[in-house]
């Protein structure tokens, strides 16, 4: 049975039982920021079993991409070295909200094993929490399992109900007893039953994990008894593969050998050696592909920070072990469409083309990189003695070339060496100290806040008197005082400064009182409705329970409430004219400007901008007066109004009318549409498979932007002497020119090649009865060497030659050539190799013609005499 019939015949059986089949929600939570990653069929269900969400379904079934790569939940080391541990894998589920419970759980699990996946009952052993009776009962009286296959497993973890049959969401929440079902592998495989000192061995294979929730666990640690039961199901896709397809590997399964396989060939189309089908290597390509594709798929894109940088991660881990294998090109983003003919049935977002277009971008960004820091890497290993890498040595490479520090760890890993971390983290302190010093300061997260939450008044006022310092931090940490100079984290008890959130910047200005002034830098949330406020003590001291008068910069306020709302306006706008599918994927709005993330599969014409730009600016002409509404979140849901990406939101919501939209939102906000001024679009663009960007302006920086827009085709009109309703035609004109110049230029260069290749035959040398050219052109440019190269073989027939060309005072491009009937003796691209590297540079290609580059001129003569050398020993 095939990955895709397990996947059908799992969900469809759950669907003859009453499941409502729910698609798979993203690898990325996208209103659960506790969570980097999904990394279980439950999170999108979370809000379910915590009573936040209802559903019109109480019995739900999903295939859900997971992925674990990063925080807490991390496999990446373990990648390609293990049988079963993945980046990304597939979780499959079943779910009752209430509905059914144990009884129905563990009937439903021991028919679809036996009666539609026909496992062998004798080879199913069962764990039970050793104080769940219920469940024995219902596995050894109902179900008919042996009383020796169904193993009690205890608090094994060190307190009370820490066991690994008990399950928890979290310190406090919904929790309950869980059974586990295990596959006996036989005594052919090493290793005890669940329970037993030998439980770590491959042969008793954990497949399903069946999860009661019937308590709920307080603050202080009391079980209480849930109203109404649930049931949890998880059982990973590609586990239960291996057992139903007989192999002990999840490489070994057809999913993953069609990946193998895809990864061997894109790796040798940039290699001069095979790649072996068995390598770690090569199963870390095949692994990390799904991760990456489904991460660009799901609005992920390549970064520093967070997902963006476990997805960076992870492509450049697998970039580095293709390096391994020799690829000395792009290859990765080619096995996109493998995973998408693998999976592109069951998961449709694969479909969208700019993947391979994200992956390619990473790919070719990080080639150099990896080469020099390859190189680098590669000499300090060679060079150690004490099998530890100085963390110095770490930290250039991090530093300096770009090389991260845990694709160094990996390398070290991999050849027996270790890490100084502590040299490293000292290294990356001095680096922080350094930048904290210069750098503007700010503490967002971790302030250790007990009491009572801030009263907002920024909605009504841009000023406070009398507002009282009732916390206060410096370095993270709370203090009593601080003296001017400094630069703190103030928690008033009132504020009008509005904190980051929701894609707004925070607030900016000032508090002073008769002896102090504080400069207020930013504004944030220390929790949920307690607002910090970033200062910079410029004069007198700061100390808790003084008391200021706090004032908004309202210029910056004003500017950025036209941003804000005009973003509620462009939403609309982008929803009428491209689709009510258009979903914002994110936002950023600052007094300068709104960016504004959205789903949307192609680029937006110009036409279709234009048009957005008509429907905004004929609502600001209007000037209807904005409302803001305080509701229930049940009654605000009745209002139609659009709930946004990413937020979470509380049991009172802000609804905002403005113009034709209705949105949840908590922002701050102009009074009129008119007070938006004009909007206009400044750029449009792709961010990642299926999400585009636009930017906009509002207002004066509107004007601004229109105004300078003015000036640069004014000036170009100038420059043609023509009008500026001419510069279009003048300019496709030039074009056109400077085309055809191009062309000409071309036919020249071609024409000098033949010529220098006509010129050069008397020039070669026979070596074995093999003609043997190393000659130079000084001047000519890759293309010409090319072309040059293909003339000289044409005429010489069996041949051999390095073709050079200073083109600068410390550049020399090369050009190595081997006819076809060579190849087998002599590879172009190592000839190449070694001409450039005693040039302090390097190259390679094909076997037959490759192009590299060196730095070092004055070598020139002796490099080329050299590979005369290196070409005869070689015949």
């Amino acid at each position: 049975m095939k990955v895709a019939d397990i996947r059908r015949t799992f969900l469809k059986f759950y669907e003859s039982k009453g499941h409502t089949i729910v698609a798979s929600s993203p690898v990325v939570p996208g209103n659960d920021p506790t969570l980097l990653f999904t990394n279980a069929g439950m999170n999108q269900f979370k809000d379910v079993y915590l009573g936040f969400d209802h559903r019109p379904y109480k019995r739900a079934t999903t295939s859900q991409k997971c992925i674990r790569a990063g925080g807490k939940h991390n496999d990446l080391d373990n990648v390609g070295y293990t049988a079963r541990h993945h980046t990304f894998f597939e979780m499959l589920g079943n779910f009752s909200f209430g509905d059914y419970f144990k009884k129905d759980a563990i009937h439903f699990a021991w028919e679809l094993l036996t009666e539609h996946f026909h496992l062998p009952p004798e080879k199913l052993w069962v764990t039970v929490y050793a104080e769940d009776q219920e469940a024995y009962d219902i596995w050894h009286k109902e179900v008919g399992i042996p009383a020796d296959r169904i193993v009690r497993i205890g608090d094994n973890k060190g307190a009370r109900y820490m066991s690994d049959n008990f399950w928890m969401m979290g310190d406090t929440g919904p929790c309950g007893p869980c059974s586990e079902i295990f596959y006996d592998h036989g005594p052919s495989v090493q290793g005890g039953p669940p329970g037993s000192p030998e439980e770590d061995g491959d042969r008793y294979m954990e497949i399903w994990n069946l999860v009661f929730m019937q308590f709920y666990r307080d603050e202080k640690g009391e079980m209480h008894k849930l109203p109404r039961p649930s049931i949890d199901t998880g059982m990973g896709l590609e586990r239960i593969a291996t057992v139903l397809q007989g192999v002990h590997s999840n490489y070994d399964i057809d999913l993953f050998k069609n990946l193998l396989a895809a990864a061997k060939a894109a790796v040798e189309s940039v290699s001069t050696v095979p790649a072996d089908i068995n390598s770690p290597s090569l199963k870390v390509i095949a692994d990390h592909i799904r991760a990456c594709a489904f991460c660009v798929a799901d609005g992920v894109v390549p970064g520093n920070e967070g997902r963006a940088y476990v997805l960076r991660r992870i492509c450049r881990r697998a970039l580095r072990h293709g390096y391994k294998l020799g690829a000395r090109g792009p290859f990765f983003y080619k096995l996109v469409d493998a995973v998408r003919k693998e999976m592109g049935e069951a998961y449709p977002e694969l479909m969208n083309h700019e993947i391979e277009k994200v992956i390619e971008a990473e790919e070719r960004r990080f080639l150099q990189t990896l080469s020099k820091g390859m190189d680098i890497l590669d000499a300090a290993i060679a060079e150690n003695k004490t099998g530890v890498l100085p963390g110095d040595v770490v930290f250039k490479l991090h530093d300096t070339y770009g090389f991260p520090a845990d694709l160094t760890a990996d390398v070290c890993r991999e050849r027996g060496i270790s890490v100084n971390t502590a040299e490293f983290d000292a290294a990356m302190e001095r680096q922080r100290a350094a930048a904290r010093a210069s750098a503007k300061f700010k503490m967002a997260q971790g302030l250790d806040y007990t009491g009572a939450d801030t009263v907002f008044t920024g909605y009504e006022t841009l000023t406070e008197k009398d507002a009282e310092v009732v916390a206060l931090y410096a370095n993270g940490e709370p203090v009593d005082r601080v003296e001017a100079g400094s630069e703190c984290v103030v928690v008033f008890n009132r504020t009008p400064f509005y904190a980051e959130s929701g894609g707004q910047v925070g607030d900016q200005g000032e508090a002073k009182n008769a002896t102090a002034i504080l400069k207020v830098l930013d504004t944030f949330r220390v929790k949920a409705a307690v607002t910090g406020l970033q200062c910079h003590v410029a004069e007198g001291h700061v100390a808790v329970g003084d008391k200021f008068d706090l004032a908004v910069d309202e210029a910056r306020r004003e500017a950025t409430a036209r941003n804000h709302s005009v973003t509620h306006l462009m939403h609309f706008a982008l929803r009428t004219v491209l689709g009510d599918k258009v979903a914002q994927k994110g936002s950023l709005v600052t007094p300068e400007s709104t960016r504004f993330d959205f789903s949307y599969g192609k680029p937006v014409t110009a036409e279709q901008i234009a048009e957005v730009e008509r429907i905004v600016n004929a609502q600001i002409l209007k000037n209807t007066p904005v409302q803001t509404r305080v509701l229930p979140i049940e009654e605000a849901k009745k209002t139609g109004a659009v709930m946004l990406f990413g937020e979470r939101y509380g049991e009172v919501v802000r609804v905002l009318d403005i113009g034709k939209s209705t949105e949840f939102c908590g922002g701050t906000h102009v009074k009129a549409t008119g007070d938006i001024g004009f909007f206009k679009v400044v750029s449009e663009s792709g961010i990642a498979a299926g999400v585009r960007r636009i930017e906009a302006v509002t207002g004066m920086n509107a004007l601004s932007w229109v105004q300078n827009t003015e000036s640069l085709l004014a000036a170009t009109a100038r420059e043609f002497k023509a009008p500026v309703s001419e510069v279009p035609v003048k300019a496709a004109d030039a074009i056109a020119t400077i085309r055809t110049l191009e062309k000409g230029i071309d036919q020249l260069k071609s024409q000098m090649a033949a010529k220098a290749g006509d010129a050069l035959i008397a020039e070669a040398r026979d070596v074995k009865g093999v003609k043997v050219l190393l000659a130079r052109l000084d001047g000519a440019d890759a293309k010409a060497l090319r072309e040059t190269m293909d003339k000289v073989k044409d005429k010489l027939g069996s041949a051999v030659a390095v073709l050079a060309s200073v083109t600068g005072e410390d550049r020399v491009q090369l050009a190595a050539g081997v006819t076809k009937d060579l190849t087998g003796r002599v590879k172009a691209g190592e000839l190449a190799g070694f001409v450039a590297g005693l040039l302090g540079g390097k190259g390679g290609g094909k076997p037959d013609l490759a192009m590299a580059g060196g730095s070092d001129v004055k070598k020139l003569p002796e490099a080329l005499e050299a590979a005369r050398a290196w070409i005869e020993g070689k015949l």
